[in-house]
C-alpha cells in the first residue's frame, strides 16, 4: 500500500503494524529507508526502485535495528548503507536476525533474498552530523530509547524527517533502552524544527504528517504517557487508562506491559 506520495518521495505502508518504508529521490541518489516487511512488499520497494533510479546510488538508511526494519537489507545488495555506530557494532546481530527466521517460520514465509545483517558503509557517530550528496544533505540525531542505536534523519531542501519508531499517531513509546533516553529524544523536537524547514515527518509505523501541531501534539502525547506511567508505578496506582485513545488495544496492551515491567526495573535500580 502507498500512504502517502508524491514527486521526491513515496511512503510505502506494510499491511503488518503500518510499518513504513520511505524512498526518496533526488537529483543526486536514491534514498531507501527500512525496506519492509512482507517479501510482496519488499519486492514492490525494489522494483520501484529499479524503474525510477536512472543511474543514481542507492543509499539504504535503517533508523534502528529492530528487525522489522532490517528484514528487507538483502534485497538491496548494490546499495551503500546509512546507520548508527552503534547499530554497526552491535554484539548480539546473530539475535536479531533470528527473530526474522523466527517471524519468518511462524508464517511459513520464503524470501527470494538471503537474511543478513546489514554492513555499516556510512556510519553516524555524532548528534548533527551530515552527509552532503551533491545538492542533497543529510543531517542525523541521535535518537536513543526505544533502542540504544537509533537516529533521526532531516532530508535538505526537501525538509524530510524520518523519525523511526517515535512520533507515531498509532503507538505510545515502546521504551527498550531507557526512559530518560526516550525523554531527551523526543525534546528535540523543538531543536529540530526550529533548525530546520520540516515539510513531512515520517514514523516507523503509523502516518506521515505535513502539520507542525500535530508533530508537537505526537511530541507532547509521548512524553505524557511516560511521565504518567512513572507517577502512576510510583504510587501503585492504575494506568491502563493510558492505553485510551489507541485503536488495536490487544497487541498494545501488550506492549504496554513490557513497558512496566521495564520501568518497573529502571525505577528499583534508581532506588
Amino acid at each position: 500500500m502507498i500512504q502517502y506520495k508524491n514527486e521526491q518521495l513515496t511512503v510505502f505502508e506494510s499491511q503488518l503494524y503500518k510499518t513504513t518504508a520511505t524512498v526518496i529521490q533526488t537529483e543526486d541518489c536514491i534514498l531507501v529507508v527500512d525496506p519492509n516487511l512482507l517479501p510482496n512488499e519488499v519486492e514492490d520497494i525494489r522494483q520501484y526502485v529499479q524503474e525510477i533510479q536512472n543511474g543514481r546510488q542507492i543509499y539504504l538508511l535503517f533508523t534502528h535495528s529492530d528487525w522489522d526494519h532490517i528484514v528487507g537489507y538483502g534485497a538491496f545488495p548494490e546499495a551503500k548503507v546509512i546507520a548508527s555506530e552503534t547499530f554497526s557494532k552491535r554484539q548480539n546481530k546473530d539475535e536479531i536476525i533470528e527473530q526474522i527466521h523466527a517471524f519468518d517460520d511462524q508464517y511459513y514465509i520464503d524470501r527470494p533474498y538471503p537474511i543478513t545483517y546489514p554492513i555499516v558503509d556510512e556510519v553516524v557517530t555524532s548528534d548533527g552530523q551530515q552527509l552532503d550528496m551533491g545538492n542533497t544533505k543529510l543531517t542525523f540525531y541521535n535518537a536513543k530509547g526505544h533502542t540504544d542505536d537509533g537516529i533521526f534523519t532531516v532530508i535538505e531542501p526537501l525538509g524530510i524527517w524520518i523519525a523511526g519508531d517515535y512520533l507515531s499517531d498509532m503507538e505510545f513509546p515502546f521504551i527498550y533502552s531507557s526512559s530518560e533516553d526516550y525523554i531527551a529524544t523526543l525534546q528535540k523536537t523543538d531543536k529540530i524544527l526550529q533548525t530546520h524547514q520540516i515539510n513531512l515527518l515520517i514514523p516507523g509505523h503509523g502516518h506521515a504528517t505535513e502539520n507542525e501541531n500535530d508533530i508537537m501534539r505526537r511530541k507532547i502525547d509521548g512524553l505524557n504517557y511516560i511521565q504518567q506511567l512513572k507517577t502512576a508505578l510510583q504510587a501503585n496506582t492504575d494506568h491502563l487508562h493510558l492505553l485510551d485513545g489507541y485503536q488495536y488495544k490487544k497487541s498494545l496492551k501488550d506492549c504496554h506491559d513490557e513497558n512496566v515491567e521495564f520501568l518497573m526495573k529502571e525505577l528499583n535500580n534508581h532506588n
